[in-house]
């Protein structure tokens, strides 16, 4: 492996400017960065986020709850732009501490009670409307066995591979490699699954598709990183035919569409009673 330098860490690490896509945003410490107040609207749950992987995993989940007949999932979708720093104001640190999307409030109740992390955000849904989570001990277990392996995982996928392969400010081939390593391997655990079961969990779709789907279903698709040829995603036969089943629902076509931003950067939609 050719390398001009090698670096040399010292004794104490000290921020230093960074480069790359999200180098205005990173930071070592949390908390607000400036005041500002979340926007309210009138239906009983407030989304706040946007339309990355993480971000389309909650969009999907409410319009599948709503496709399947639940009302009380109506919800406001509001655009947190995240280059821009969106997600330090005070009131999203509110709602989540960690200042990452998606973050949700449910105001349905007398209390309203927040949810951040995108995978607890998909469990807490999934267990107020009794829905897409299966009642069976077994395979409910299987679909939280996979759910909480892709909220383990992905990290690799977009802080690792995406982060050094697409959005570093320059290419080097170690950290490309493992990661690059890293991400087929977690392709080839999930092919192996979808040869043998239809969803992950098993027969039935669930959250644990739904989590998995924005990352790797993106990947094969070639939406992702633009490393189609790069991963060579072809190979991954079965997860291909489940992503493209998946990418096919009428509500993981308008959860895709939420708060995605455009060229101009302004979110694209706002309102879930917008997508009708």
């Amino acid at each position: 492996m050719a390398s001009s330098s090698t670096y040399v860490p010292p004794k104490v690490w000290q921020p230093a400017p960074s480069g790359g896509a999200f180098a205005n945003i990173n930071r070592p410490v949390s908390g607000p960065t400036h005041e500002k107040a979340l926007p309210i609207g009138k239906h009983p749950l407030q989304l706040y986020s946007q339309g990355t992987p993480n971000g389309v995993k909650v969009t999907v989940m409410l319009e599948e709850l709503l496709a399947l007949g639940h009302a009380g999932a109506e919800y406001d979708a509001w655009l947190i732009r995240i280059g821009e720093g969106d997600q330090f104001s005070s009131g999203f640190v509110e709602v989540n501490p960690n200042s990452k999307i998606p973050a949700l409030l449910d105001r349905s109740g007398e209390t309203p009670v927040r949810v951040f992390e995108s995978g607890s955000i998909l469990l807490y849904l999934a267990e107020k409307f009794g829905a897409l989570l299966p009642r069976d001990a077994a395979t409910c277990t299987e679909a939280l066995n996979w759910l909480f392996w892709q909220m383990g995982s992905a990290p690799f996928v977009g802080g690792g591979f995406g982060h050094f392969y697409a959005y570093a400010p320059e290419k080097f081939e170690y950290p490309i490699n493992r990661y690059a390593m890293e991400t087929k391997r977690q392709l080839d655990v999930l092919n192996r699954r979808l040869a043998e079961n239809r969803y992950l969990a098993g027969e039935e779709y669930s959250i644990a598709d739904i989590a998995a789907w924005p990352w790797y279903g993106w990947l094969v698709q070639g939406t992702l990183y633009g490393a189609s040829e790069f991963l060579s995603v072809q190979d991954y036969t079965h997860v291909k035919r489940w992503a493209d089943e998946i990418a096919a629902r009428p509500a993981a076509i308008r959860g895709r569409k939420v708060n995605r931003t455009g060229n101009d950067g302004v979110a694209e939609r706002h309102q879930a009673s917008d997508l009708d």
